[in-house]
């Protein structure tokens, strides 16, 4: 027999193997009696990438991407526009039939379509193991044989010439870099199986595809630039092609110092300063970087992968400039897909110069898709309204475990100090957000404020030898350097927040990711933790006007989602919402303001009745939480926030019956109003 050459380099550079044992003998015996012919190659790369990291090995049969859910992605950016040439070529030779002159004809008319698809190019800027490659491949082989077929039909015969020589890639890991051309050539490979094409008419049977490149694909740093170059990092060239699809990393800003490390993130930085933010997802520089190119000719489409994140905050920044140089034509708002062998949620973007005349988004067409990945009322236009400021923050965040239970802060409240202050000025109420939506745990917290220096601290000795021993082994390894000095202090103690709720008895809170937009009071001198949002103002009317559904209704199409829990910001949710008057204009005396705090005040008592009963015990006060209560959304309950509703209505001077679309329209030129006064 002949033996095909078949080479490849995924091997090259590792060591060779240990001596197999007896029981990896029997293994390789047993796998070897599989058809490996028919392996999905997707699946494959996919094992082969998660064997490198052990904190994902667990999960390898648990979580898969499929072909399928790539090729949501990659039908309407590679596929849909090749799909209509072919039917143009089709439809302009359908006439043509057997005889030798309509055959000619044919051959001319289809010839220059199967030379256009030989000569597509795709490029994944993030290919890992090539999974993104390996299916346009599969679907542009798919296209060719569709074409192919149809000629011969009509008696005339052409060979296949789409080849992985087409593909692109970028990817920083060298063993990944390698399995992504061993992963196309399987698919290749099958497919010329399957089409009875001869297998050893090429050789070596994997060849190198050297336009997978092993590089940074965001950061050209000063040790990968030539020798006289400016040694300022730089954001990297791509190699050029027609379309761009693939799934970059997600990390969000935050994160990225601890991931990456300061040095990177430095030079990172300095690359793209001005032109994403500072403390964007990571994923954002892809789609930034394939924005400049399809805005400088270099790329005609683009698909790729998103944290749900980019549809709003920072992270919009990227999708409000691809709407102002071109377009976005195909979105997926929010889809369950595989990551790291987890499902998560995902955000799909496809966009282009503007030239796609079809909009899909969520699997419907629509006329337009704004850069928060909605249709219809754009509310990215709203503008922050000043009137707004100074009346919602994040809480405080501590950053070590400076929380404690009831008894032990019991116990710091009546500990004596050396000079007879009060530990009640640094032992506090404290709330997060499963304190809001589950059951209240009573949680205090160790708070010196701000500006108290360590000798000072050390006065209130319960409470400080207790941060000293469970905090400061914690922060004395913090990469802020702030953190590691002031490690009695919280990281970031919210000055401003702490000086507008002082002088109120109460103020209101709602977590920042919830399933459902719940707001409580929370009553002085209560710390809010950082997963909530605080609200500055201690009246029914405003606790009335944040549970209306007209804030709610914005707060979820200014918001973004963290899976399938939506996020409050306060600059996006609510420093851009209009208010039925502006903050501190409210007509005090007006029977609308009235009743609307009268429907307010309602509520929180229905509520409160049903999580406190009085009387004989219920079965189980533990499952009494604001999140089963919205779940189970009871008579009475539905029916106060109506009646809630109607009365803000009422104050906006709107019906209440206006859908959702209308009345989003309204509170927009409403803000656009307020924006121009």
């Amino acid at each position: 027999d002949v033996i095909p050459w078949i080479n490849g380099a995924l091997f090259t550079d590792h060591d060779v193997p240990d001596d197999l044992t007896a029981d990896a003998v029997l293994i390789l015996q047993r796998l070897d009696a599989l058809n490996w012919a028919e392996v999905e190659p997707a699946i494959f790369g996919t094992l082969f990438e998660r064997t490198l990291d052990p904190d994902t090995r667990a999960a390898l049969g648990a979580h898969y991407t499929s072909r399928a859910d790539i090729e949501t992605l990659v039908e309407p950016v590679l596929m849909a526009p090749l799909r209509r040439e072919w039917e143009a070529v089709r439809k302009a030779a359908e006439e043509a039939v057997t005889d030798d002159t309509q055959r000619t004809r044919i051959a001319k008319m289809v010839e220059p379509f199967l030379k256009r698809l030989a000569n597509v190019t795709v490029l994944d800027p993030a290919c890992g193991s090539g999974n993104f490659l390996y299916v346009s491949l599969a679907l542009l082989k798919g296209l060719e044989k569709e074409a192919i077929a149809w000629a011969g039909e009509r008696g005339v015969a052409f060979e296949p010439r789409v080849h992985p020589r087409q593909l692109r890639g970028i990817e920083i890991n060298k063993y990944a870099h390698e399995l992504a051309s061993m992963v196309v050539w399987i698919g290749y490979l099958q497919w010329k199986h399957r089409n009875a094409r001869p297998l050893d008419n090429e050789e070596p049977v994997l060849q190198r595809l050297d336009a997978i490149r092993l590089m940074d694909a965001i950061v050209e740093r000063r040790g990968a630039l030539k020798q006289g170059e400016d040694e300022h990092p730089r954001d990297p060239e791509w190699p050029e092609a027609e379309f761009i699809v693939g799934n970059p990393p997600f990390l969000g800003g935050t994160f990225l110092r601890r991931e990456l490390g300061d040095d990177y993130v430095n030079d990172l930085h300095a690359a793209w300063d001005g032109k994403v933010p500072g403390k964007a997802d990571l994923c954002c520089y892809w789609h930034e970087k394939a924005r400049r190119m399809v805005q400088d000719g270099k790329v005609r489409r683009v698909g790729l992968l998103a944290t749900q994140g980019i549809r709003g905050g920072r992270n919009r920044v990227v999708l409000q400039r691809i709407k102002e140089s071109g377009d976005i034509f195909f979105a997926e708002s929010d889809r369950e897909w595989t990551l790291d062998g987890a499902a998560v949620q995902v955000s799909m973007v496809g966009f282009d110069d503007g030239t796609e005349a079809e909009r899909i988004l969520d699997g419907r067409p629509v006329e337009s898709i704004n850069a928060n990945l909605t249709s219809g009322v754009d509310v990215t236009l709203a503008a922050r309204l000043a009137e707004n400021a100074g009346l919602t923050f994040e809480g405080d965040k501590k950053a070590g475990p400076f929380e404690i239970d009831a008894a032990l802060a019991e116990t710091m409240l009546v500990h004596p100090n050396p000079d007879g202050r009060d530990n009640s000025a640094v032992v506090r109420p404290w709330i997060n957000g499963d304190d809001i939506t589950g059951n209240p745990r009573n949680y205090w917290i160790i708070d010196f404020p701000p500006d108290m220096p360590l000798i000072e601290a050390q006065l209130h000795e319960a409470p400080f030898e207790y941060v000293a021993e469970h905090v400061h082994p914690v922060r004395k390894n913090n990469r802020d350097a702030a953190s590691r000095e002031q490690w009695w202090i919280h990281q970031r103690p919210r000055p401003a927040m702490r000086a507008a709720i002082e002088p109120l008895a109460r103020f209101i809170v709602t977590p920042r990711v919830a399933k459902h937009r719940l707001f409580v009071w929370a009553q002085a001198p209560t710390l809010p933790d950082s997963a909530t949002v605080v609200f500055a103002r201690e009246d029914d009317y405003f606790f009335g006007v944040l549970h209306s559904r007209p804030h709610e209704l914005w707060a979820l199409a200014q918001g973004t989602q963290l899976e399938s829990r939506p996020r409050y910001t306060p600059t996006s949710c609510f420093q851009t919402f209009p208010l039925p008057w502006s903050p501190g204009e409210e007509p005090a005396d007006s029977p609308l303001v009235r009743t609307i705090a009268e429907k307010a005040r309602l509520l929180h008592e229905l509520r409160e009745g049903w999580l406190n009963p009085e009387g004989p015990l219920v079965a189980d006060l533990r499952q009494r939480t604001l999140t089963n209560l919205y779940n189970e959304r009871p008579a009475w309950l539905a029916t106060a926030h109506r009646e809630l509703d109607e009365a803000v209505y009422n104050a906006y001077g709107w019906p209440p019956n206006l859908s959702d679309a209308e009345t989003l329209a309204r509170l927009l030129a409403l803000n656009l109003e307020r924006a121009r006064r």
